[in-house]
């Protein structure tokens, strides 16, 4: 039970998943069925514009016009001397990487769990830095030649990190004149609206991103913030390699920013409890985030085995496979079925998201149940697991 060898084994495999989800959500759409899609991954973004402002989107007009405005309320948002919009926050923490580090610097990352965002690594890779990663401050170490310090404020599974940590290890690298970067994706809002954090800029980051589509009606674009001299560094990077955002992301960044309230997300988790209460007393598996529930694979396999005796997949495998059966057949987008590669596969109902208030709390479940009903009954086929992840007849 609980095999090695994996349908999604890399990059390309999940490129492949990402397009099928992507096929039956377009089916789906078009076929304006009675059931519509409900998108519970908390990412879902948006683009908010009027006819007036869509006529401003010309390739120099529009970022002239907006600049003053993203500096404006991006500083609101974030804190810090200056604002960078980039086209995505893996674009910036790529600007920031091939800004500020050479070849064999180190690079030292603090999360409060793993996985660190692939994109950290993949951008120490490129420039030929040393990467290491810590989630224990009693082992956390910044070796001789270090030039930059990243802390990750919330994970890509919201494990936030708390205030003293980030003061302890933002002073540590202050200390020895390294810059601190905050990769805050969602945490520039869960930190804050949830558990009353000051932004990263407040607490002394030198640098800090967050993900404009994340727990808020933007598009998926990267806001940064931070000193003004190293800002501009990054933006001269950023445009070296096209990695800066365009005036319709820019535009919606703003109206985004504008929109945004934090009692919304506040209000999400009474609704969070209420759904964990119902999911908890059939299952073993739900965990409770800041705006929702979640399942690791760890603990999706751990009930999987309190299931079935018969189940020849990988842990990664049977999240990817659950998350499309919740797609194709309960119309619930998950991250695992619609995400980048080599993003977390932990599958996570967010509350927070528009798509919640449509279903009743009591159907949110039944949909969960019934769905992980069919996982049980389909994941001991390999080829049947197979069709549905890739959406093969």
């Amino acid at each position: 039970m609980f095999c090695d060898n994996m349908i999604v084994e890399n990059s390309l495999d999940e490129l492949k998943k990402r397009e099928a989800a992507y096929k039956i959500i377009k089916d789906n759409i078009e076929s304006k069925g009675e059931d519509p899609l409900y998108d519970l991954t908390g990412l879902s973004g948006g683009f908010l514009a009027s006819g007036d402002e869509l006529n401003l989107l010309q390739t120099y007009i529009g970022p002239a016009i907006f600049e003053d405005k993203i500096q404006e309320i991006g500083k609101k948002h974030m804190g810090g001397e200056k604002i960078c919009p980039l086209n995505r926050t893996s674009s910036g923490i790529l600007a920031t990487i091939l800004a500020l580090v050479k070849k064999g610097d180190n690079v030292v990352h603090f999360l409060k769990s793993h996985p660190a965002h692939p994109s950290i690594i993949r951008a120490c890779d490129l420039v030929g830095a040393n990467y290491s990663e810590y989630i224990d401050l009693d082992e956390f170490n910044i070796p001789q030649n270090t030039s930059l310090v990243i802390i990750t404020g919330s994970t890509m599974d919201h494990q936030v990190l708390d205030e003293e940590s980030f003061k302890i290890i933002i002073n540590a690298a202050h200390e020895r004149n390294i810059p601190v970067f905050v990769d805050d994706a969602s945490g520039a809002r869960l930190r804050t609206a949830i558990f009353n954090q000051k932004p990263a800029c407040d607490l002394g980051a030198d640098l800090a991103i967050t993900s404009t589509d994340k727990l808020m009606k933007g598009p998926r674009g990267g806001l940064m913030a931070g000193r003004e001299d190293l800002i501009n560094k990054v933006k001269a990077k950023s445009n070296e390699f096209g990695l800066e955002a365009q005036a319709p992301i820019i535009l919606a960044m703003i109206n985004a920013l504008e929109d945004y309230d934090p009692e919304n997300l506040r209000a999400s988790i009474s609704k969070r409890d209420e759904l964990f209460d119902l999911l908890d007393k059939s299952y073993n598996m739900f965990e409770t985030t800041p705006t929702g529930v979640m399942v690791s694979k760890e603990s999706l396999t751990e009930e999987v085995k309190s299931k079935t005796d018969d189940c020849n997949l990988s842990l990664t495998d049977l999240s990817f496979l659950w998350s499309m059966i919740l797609l194709k057949e309960e119309h619930i987008i998950t991250i695992p079925a619609v995400s980048m590669p080599g993003a977390s596969v932990t599958i996570r109902f967010d509350l927070s998201a528009n798509d919640s208030d449509k279903l009743e709390i009591s159907e949110i479940f039944n949909r969960i149940d019934k769905s992980f009903k069919t996982l049980i009954k389909v994941c001991a086929d390999e080829d049947t697991s197979r069709k549905i992840i890739y959406n093969e007849e």
